[in-house]
């Protein structure tokens, strides 16, 4: 068992808008055989949507808003990439989608370098903890020099880079990418449309007929600039780089394929396989013979035409056997897994075993949420996903009254996903209150709500910016008696307290020291 789990590697790719993310995701694909032809993103409206892209909304605006997860084989190793959205308006899906990664890429434009988004998103994987490589796309258009990008990436995320490649040019000009670590330069073939596989020429930098392939100036600017890599003195380290001190960097073009193929082979090398995960009062190593999972994703409607949900698990130790009896440790009861299946976006396989580092679909009829554990042995609890608290809320409105059944199901499932949280008002129970981590999110869930459902729907916003699980009353009545602006129960029916700024916030918290004021919700056996 322990060969399987080391052949894993389950990644996370994170970017600003339009850096390159769902082309990245689709020639790693490409590269790894799992599809023959890339779509293109641009194209996609006169030619084919991008493979990871599945959802309608995802396809109309060309964006990624929510987590696609996704399985090729490339050098005798499994992969399983875990595609995130790439605006931060959706940052708790993409934190919940790291915690069930062991790496993660992160794409800047070459052109751009750090922008807003990525420096959130880089911070989300800071809190996280885990090992990033970086890749600067786009050098098929005209870039900034690759010393000031490797510069803001130090200066602004204020961590350490490594060159692992190098480019020659950018835009017309762009030629290929150095490779420190076998000092040969590779020049890439054009490929009319990028959809394929891009053939590469390789020499050493030494060789008389780098001069010839590159043009003499190029050439002699190339080796000034291994010089100056060479002679900075910094050395590669392993441990840095998996304690998230240091970040490997490779440039390339996701979308001529440029640079590829040399960064996915170096990339298995150094993303980790499984790594030990915590559970309450010990370390589970991969290759325990226990078997454990938990749920970082919940997604409904996967196949419209059967209206299906599917949680997403990630399996952290022992192995998995298709119609295997576990417990669930926030349900307290044993559970039959029957249907599990692995992923090509929205393509599915039966899969009747798998190890730790791999993604599992699990058929839900109900009875999964995000941070459920799964495992062989009762008792286990993996360290939860959490839950951020949500800092847009608003009321939402039922345009047609005939609708309210397929309002109401439709809101308790894609809360269930975590598209939003769902709250209720005492004596207000059909106008539910939603709570958003980011504004965009409140754009998805009525275009969702639409389109799957058939219930259109609008929000009236609401001004407070704050939640907190209060733990000590019995009531919502009591928690506004004491000066609290609203008081409203979860879906659990745990009592929550609203805030339109940090000082009622903190007031609060200052004036009823006898209660506990939660900013995730905790997690407990036997509930729900």
């Amino acid at each position: 068992m322990a060969r399987e789990f080391e052949k894993r590697r389950t990644f996370a790719i994170i970017s600003h808008p339009d850096a390159g993310k769902t082309t990245l995701t689709e020639k790693l694909l490409l590269y790894g055989g799992a599809i023959h032809m890339a779509g293109s993103v641009k194209s996609r409206k006169a030619k084919r949507a991008a493979t990871s892209d599945w959802m309608a909304l995802e396809k109309q605006r060309g964006i990624s808003v929510t987590s696609s997860v996704l399985q090729f084989e490339y050098d005798d190793l499994r992969w399983n990439l875990l595609d995130t959205p790439g605006h931060n308006d959706f940052s708790e899906d993409t934190y919940r989608t790291l915690t069930a990664a062991d790496c993660a890429i992160m794409i800047l434009d070459a052109a751009k370098g750090v922008e807003p988004q990525t420096r959130k998103l880089f911070h989300v994987c800071r809190m996280r903890g885990i090992p990033i490589v970086t890749f600067i796309n786009k050098l098929d258009r005209p870039a900034r020099d690759p010393f000031d990008l490797t510069s803001q990436v130090e200066d602004v995320l204020g961590i350490e880079s490594f060159p692992f490649t190098w480019p020659v040019g950018s835009g017309d000009l762009f030629q290929g990418v150095y490779d420190r670590r076998n000092r040969r330069f590779l020049r890439f073939q054009k490929e009319k449309g990028g959809s394929t596989k891009v053939k590469a020429t390789e020499v050493d930098i030494d060789d008389p007929k780098l001069a010839e392939m590159l043009g003499a100036e190029a050439a002699e600017e190339l080796q000034g600039h291994v010089e100056l890599l060479d002679g900075a003195g910094e050395e590669w380290d392993r441990e840095r780089f998996l304690k998230g001190e240091l970040t490997p960097v490779f440039f390339g073009s996701a979308l001529t394929n440029f640079g590829i193929e040399a960064f996915l082979h170096s990339f298995g090398k150094l993303c980790p396989p499984p790594q030990p995960r915590d559970a309450e009062g010990e370390t589970l190593a991969p290759d325990d013979d226990r078997f454990t999972a938990f749920v970082f994703k919940v997604q409904a409607n996967m196949d419209p035409s059967h209206r299906d949900r599917i949680a997403f698990a990630r399996v952290c130790s022992g192995r998995f056997e298709g119609g295997m009896k576990v417990n669930h440790y926030r349900l307290g009861k044993e559970i039959r897994l029957n249907r599990a299946e692995q992923f090509f976006a929205q393509e599915r396989e039966t899969v009747m075993e798998a190890y730790a580092g791999d993604i599992l679909g699990l058929y839900d009829p109900g009875l999964f949420r995000i941070g459920d554990t799964l495992s062989s042995e009762a008792g286990l609890l993996l360290e939860a996903v959490p839950r951020f608290s949500p800092e847009h809320f608003g009321r939402l409105q039922l345009l047609d009254p005939l609708k309210r059944k397929q309002l109401q199901k439709g809101i308790h499932q894609l809360a269930e996903e975590g598209t939003v949280q769902l709250f209720t008002e005492t004596g207000r129970e059909k106008d539910p209150i939603c709570g958003v981590v980011g504004q965009l999110q409140f754009e998805v869930l009525i275009f969702r709500l639409q389109h799957e459902y058939g219930a259109k729907i609008t929000f009236d916003k609401l001004p407070f910016e704050y939640a907190r699980w209060v733990e000590g009353p019995t009531t919502t009545e009591e928690v506004e008696a004491r000066r609290i602006p609203l008081a409203v129960t979860d879906v659990d029916g745990g009592i929550v307290a609203l805030f339109r700024n940090d000082w009622e916030l903190e007031r609060a918290v200052g004036e009823n020291d006898d209660w506990v004021f939660h900013e995730t919700k905790p997690i407990r056996a036997g509930e729900g």
